[in-house]
Formats: C-alpha cells, structure tokens, sequence
C-alpha cells in the first residue's frame, strides 16, 4: 500500500491543524497524514455517491424530455 501513496502539499489555517492534531491525539489515528487520509476517503466516496445521483437524475430528466418530444410530435404537431 505504500508504494501506491502520493505526496501532496496542502496549506491549511492554524487552527485547522490545531483541531487536527487534537483528533489525533484524541482519537485512534496514529498520525497527522492517517488522519488527513481517512477524511478525504470519506470525503471522496461521498462525493462520488453525490455525483452519481446527479447523473442518474440528469438521465432521467433526458428520458422525460424525450418522451415529451414524442407525445407532442405525435399529438400536438399538426
């Protein structure tokens, strides 16, 4: 798994890492980077859960225009 991980460089307000080093201290993270990791992951997987809704109603809001198009070229076209 190691040899997969990038390094990225981020800034981040102070009290963001204040906060961040209490969890760290506090809960069951053994490091800052762990940490910043677990949140993104979450961040991600929900995110993507986000879009795929998004993307899953846009097609179905095509579908619905689609068969409007249908029923007016068929009933309100003359």
């Amino acid at each position: 798994m190691v040899d997969d991980l990038e390094k990225v460089t981020i800034r981040l307000p102070a009290r963001h890492i204040q906060a961040l080093d209490f969890l760290v201290k506090m809960d069951d993270f053994p490091s800052r980077s762990e940490a910043i990791r677990s949140a993104i992951r979450d961040f991600v997987y929900d995110r993507v859960d986000l879009v795929m809704d998004k993307v899953d109603k846009m097609e179905e809001a095509d579908r619905t225009l689609s068969r409007m198009q249908v029923f007016e070229e068929k009933y309100l076209t003359k």
